[in-house]
């Protein structure tokens, strides 16, 4: 890994461990939202129960402890970046009861597991954020078993996700943000159209599929989806940090005004869209590394 990505690397850690607190505080609303996108990519995986299953850039532990319940007999290894995100994780799956579940901190990038080690790999809203996109999906091409599935998600195109541009635009209006390269880590970063499925064949999976799933974030007032986007959304708050207290109070009142034409039932209902790409690796992946020694993951 070249220095530019091994700092992405650790300031992307330091950041995500910062924000475990608010991500925890609003974990079972969070949960609820996104369940759509975890159904379909599960779905996608064809799990089967004593299915052996990777999630990586698990945060506080979905999609993947929703896999571990389908699969009793089977085995679920969370993995992410920041060791924060992942004691969440732990906990929740000891409160569920959930004894076939471990936790592995690691770079997406860089597996510490042997070839062929996973019937499924999952991974929800991780790759936009990968320092080397294909460098991950190459990874996850090597560790999954031949016939098994990789199964991920991305945001779709910002036009059909108020729920982020809603408050990012109005903080570009207000506040001059560093230009940065069209593929630099970020929410839209695989947006486009088959961005990530050409990495996926790429990497060697086949039969390569995409599908779009539309969801709401619902939020009882405008002033809830507030503190929800300030508390867990990074970009959100970096982008306040540069703006004084009157300026932050005037963006907040304009947030508030523009989600107001979407208050429906008295509530707040933003769209929220999704693409789920999976494919199988049918052979041996392309431009395969020498094989890696499995490594005990850590128990939960």
């Amino acid at each position: 890994m070249t220095s530019e990505r091994n700092h992405l690397r650790n300031q992307q850690r330091e950041t995500w461990d910062r924000f475990a607190g608010g991500w925890k505080s609003w974990d079972s609303w969070v949960v609820g939202w996104l369940a759509p996108v975890g159904e379909a990519m599960i779905r996608h995986a064809e799990l089967r129960d004593g299915s052996d299953v990777l999630d990586v850039a698990t945060g506080t532990g979905e999609p993947g402890l929703s896999a571990a319940a389908l699969v009793p007999q089977g085995r679920v290894t969370l993995s992410d970046l920041a060791e924060g995100m992942l004691a969440v994780a732990s906990e929740k799956a000891a409160q569920r009861g959930l004894r076939n579940v471990t936790t592995q901190e690691c770079d997406a990038g860089a597996l510490p597991f042997a070839d062929a080690s996973f019937d499924a790999v999952l991974c929800r809203f991780g790759f936009m954020f990968f320092p080397d996109v294909a460098a991950a999906a190459a990874e996850f091409a090597r560790v999954v078993r031949p016939g098994g599935r990789v199964s991920a998600a991305v945001w779709g195109k910002p036009a059909n996700n108020a729920w982020a541009t809603t408050i990012m635009s109005t903080i570009s209006r207000h506040v001059a943000t560093p230009a940065v390269p069209p593929d630099a880590p970020g929410l839209f970063r695989c947006a486009p159209d088959g961005h990530l499925s050409a990495v996926f064949v790429d990497a060697g999976l086949t039969d390569v599929t995409e599908e779009e799933v539309s969801f709401e974030m619902v939020h009882d007032t405008p002033e809830r989806y507030w503190s929800f986007m300030t508390d867990v959304a990074a970009p959100v708050v970096a982008g306040l940090s540069r703006a004084d207290l009157q300026l932050q109070e005037t963006i907040r009142a304009e947030v508030l005004k523009m989600v107001q034409p979407d208050l429906s039932d008295a509530r707040v209902h933003l769209r929220s869209t999704a693409t789920v790409v999976s494919g199988y690796r049918a052979t041996e992946p392309r431009d395969r590394r020498p094989p890696r020694p499995a490594q005990i993951p850590t128990e939960s």
